[in-house]
């Protein structure tokens, strides 16, 4: 579904991403870890359009992702993104919220977008607080609510940029399962995390990157169970030990 080949992307003069490239099939959940300024998030925006790269080539569903063509607004609305922050209309509820995206962007029927957007919100926890609005609400709702959001645009995959790092820890397991949920569904997820419990219940697969590379990748009893790479190890026993703190 996603096909990523020898992708660079510099910021000025220094260069993030050096030559990334991976293949993920429909279905696939690929947990993307590693230290902050290894890439990670920078691949999930040039695989959604949000930041161009310099040289390599992205496809999805055989088609090439350009940020500087207008098609590009067509292509995302078939890969979702949920990112640290939640991003959400503040002055709108949450039932509005979710029903945005469809009724403004796919244009479906109000009633419609109402009555798939209350599908979502209860899928995911929410069926109480439709009529609220988000600063009622706390953080781990919030990114459900962005879940939802992203859901509702009927992707075909969905990319997660450290959902939930700027969460309260009480409220991450509220979102993790709404994710394990999805991947039991089937649904097609690029997932950075520094969640490693997650990562090795739900991820197909773990890619390590590492100053801008993708130094070791593999099924997570491999990676994060038997690491080949001192790098990848180095940072395993530093986020396992802060998680135990």
């Amino acid at each position: 579904m996603i096909e990523i080949t020898n992708v660079h992307k510099r910021f000025g003069s220094e260069e993030v991403l050096k030559g990334i490239s991976m293949r993920i099939a429909e279905g696939e959940v690929v947990c993307l870890i590693g230290p902050s300024g290894s890439g990670k998030s920078t691949i999930l925006r040039c695989i959604n359009g949000l930041e161009t790269y310099d040289s390599g080539q992205i496809r999805i569903l055989g088609e090439v992702v350009d940020a500087q063509k207008s098609s590009i607004n067509k292509l995302r609305r078939k890969i979702g993104m949920v990112f640290q922050r939640f991003n959400l209309f503040p002055h709108r509820t949450v039932l509005e919220n979710v029903m945005e995206g469809p009724v403004q962007v796919n244009k479906i029927a109000k009633a419609e977008a109402m009555a798939r957007a209350s599908a979502l919100l209860e899928q995911v926890g929410l069926k109480e607080k439709l009529r609220n609005y988000p600063a009622q609400l706390s953080g781990g709702q919030q990114q459900r609510v962005a879940i939802a959001r992203s859901l509702a645009m009927d992707p075909r995959a969905i990319l997660f940029d450290e959902p939930t790092s700027a969460l309260d820890p009480e409220r991450v397991g509220e979102v993790l399962q709404v994710m394990r949920s999805l991947a039991n569904k089937g649904m097609t997820m690029v997932v950075v995390t520094h969640e490693m419990q997650f990562a090795k219940e739900v991820a197909d697969r773990v890619c390590f990157l590492y100053d801008g590379k993708i130094l070791e990748e593999g099924p997570p009893s491999q990676v994060l169970g038997n690491p080949r790479e001192e790098r990848t190890r180095e940072f395993l026993k530093r986020v396992l030990h802060t998680s135990e703190q």
